[in-house]
């Protein structure tokens, strides 16, 4: 199943809940993973409003006055005593683990001692645990989100007024393409932290709608809805569809949506978009920036950027960058290309980008948490791979050497029955 997000005018944790029930995902499926979890009653209820000139889903969390502000630390004992999923756990401790390391980093803290104020209320507790227990019930093993709006403007929050996008918003969608708005948008907050660690969490790539046969649509409603302007978010769910073109690449007659030759062009790589890569010569740029360069390719929207070393005319070494992009960022990688770097000139090609199907489980080691990337193919896992950050932090926290976390959270996800997801 593929899924894509449409957040072109925004994201929150309550429009994700919206468009989700929208798309016929069950209220009672989504208040029995939030009952399991919240330590004090929470109600989940849907209507049906106008946002603009689009009807839409309005899922409203109803909770009891409350200002108790939970750590990181309170929030992942919440949801590891939970009665839960281990699909719908995993998922959001990610979410709270990365939005408590985007918090704790604006505010110089740890992120275990990160108070997370709006973000760690109940209704945000009951956002999180709703969507990721609506996504796993879809079961989708692609979920594509489009760049997402954030707004402008100013907001008041438990730190005082903060520019728009918030710091832990900018700093949550550092890397994934992101926008203020359409031409004509309202100053407003469009983007809330929730949802920016809700869709960097699911999202497995970003760009426009992908090939798809829509099966169902979920469109969710934010809160406000200011004049001429359509405050929702939009799921597409359905089936990859076989883009058009794809007969002349793989050769032979397309049948029952597969290429003549399945053992040749297995389904994985039926549908693998075409991508640029863009690259530039460089002899006289200090080595030192080269780093530096690197990194803002991929803020820029590059899927993966590197450096090769090369002898140019006059037997001068030099060195090739090159960025792996989709065509909608290219524009933004050349900027940095001719900012960053000392290049004059860059050139460019189409490729063809091949990717496994992959999701995310979160093992402990020591009682850290570290995701773990799952590679599959045919259905079968073929690569396993703890992420490194969360491998480091881990190690820093226990004071041991990170060889030895790295070890035992690969063994700890191959311990784990990896059960193929429903398709």
């Amino acid at each position: 199943m593929r899924i894509w997000i449409d957040a072109s005018s925004g994201a929150s944790g309550d429009m994700l809940l919206g468009a989700l029930v929208g798309a016929d995902v069950p209220l009672s499926l989504i208040a029995s993973a939030v009952d399991a979890v919240t330590p004090e009653p929470v109600g989940l209820a849907s209507e049906q409003v106008m946002r603009g000139a689009l009807a839409a889903t309005r899922c409203h969390v109803e909770i009891a006055d409350s200002a108790h502000h939970r750590t990181w630390t309170d929030v992942r004992a919440l949801l590891t005593d939970a009665a839960l999923d281990d699909a719908v756990r995993d998922l959001a401790l990610r979410v709270f683990e990365r939005l408590a390391v985007a918090e704790g980093a604006v505010h110089g803290i740890p992120p275990e001692d990160v108070h997370f104020h709006e973000v760690g209320a109940l209704d945000a507790i009951a956002d999180v645990v709703g969507v990721c227990a609506g996504f796993a019930h879809l079961g989708a093993t692609e979920v594509v989100v489009s760049p997402i709006a954030v707004g402008s403007g100013s907001i008041r929050t438990a730190h005082g007024t903060l520019p728009v996008p918030p710091p832990a918003v900018a700093r949550l969608l550092t890397g994934v393409p992101s926008f203020a708005g359409p031409l004509g948008h309202p100053e407003m907050e469009m983007c809330t932290p929730t949802g920016a660690a809700l869709l960097t969490t699911l999202a497995t790539s970003w760009g426009d709608q992908p090939p798809l046969t829509t099966r169902a649509v979920g469109v969710g409603a934010g809160g406000r809805n200011p004049e001429g302007w359509s405050n929702t978010l939009r799921l597409l769910i359905g089936d990859a569809a076989v883009r058009p073109g794809a007969e002349s690449r793989h050769g032979g007659e397309m049948r029952a949506g597969r290429a003549a030759g399945d053992d040749i062009f297995p389904p994985w790589r039926e549908n693998a978009p075409t991508e640029l890569v863009i690259e530039a010569n460089i002899d006289d740029l200090d080595p030192r920036l080269i780093p530096g360069a690197l990194d803002a390719l991929l803020a820029a929207g590059a899927h993966d950027a590197w450096v090769t070393p090369i002898l140019m005319k006059k037997g001068r070494p030099a060195y090739t960058l090159h960025a792996l992009t989709r065509p909608d960022a290219a524009e933004a990688v050349r900027r940095v290309l001719f900012r960053e770097t000392s290049t004059i000139g860059v050139r460019e090609h189409e490729v063809v980008k091949h990717a496994l199907p992959r999701e995310m489980l979160t093992v402990s080691v020591g009682g850290q948490p570290i995701a773990v990337k799952a590679a599959r193919l045919d259905g079968e896992i073929v690569n396993l791979q703890p992420e490194w950050d969360d491998v480091a932090r881990a190690a820093a926290a226990l004071d041991r050497p990170p060889i030895d976390v790295l070890a035992e959270a690969k063994a700890a996800a191959l311990a784990r029955p990896l059960v193929e997801p429903d398709s």
